[in-house]
């Protein structure tokens, strides 16, 4: 179970907290630090909402991009990642609001 985490978003840092206090096993992967793990970069792609409008240029239409787009987008802006997001089981979910990622937990 990989958490992309960054501590200075309250949603992504209430989201770690669910799975502290749960005392669920989990890897805090800092993705600004890491960039997108290579494992995780297809099952992200595919996500809706995955992309951080707030962060990217306005003329990129989102809705038009290809999920090889989205791949690229992410490698070479892992800010524009949505957080947090939880990756289980081949599975992913945004957490927005945190509570989301309990769909996840066992």
């Amino acid at each position: 179970m990989r958490l992309y985490h960054n501590p200075r978003c309250s949603k992504s840092r209430q989201a770690f907290n669910l799975l502290k206090e749960r005392e669920i096993e989990f890897e805090d992967y800092r993705y600004l630090d890491l960039g997108i793990h290579g494992e995780d970069i297809e099952l992200l792609s595919t996500l809706d909402g995955i992309i951080r409008k707030s962060d990217i240029d306005k003329e990129i239409e989102l809705a038009a991009l290809k999920p090889r787009e989205i791949q690229e987008l992410l490698i070479q802006n892992p800010k524009f990642l949505q957080r947090p997001v939880l990756i289980s089981n081949r599975k992913a979910i945004i957490g927005r609001p945190p509570e989301n990622i309990l769909i996840l937990l066992p």
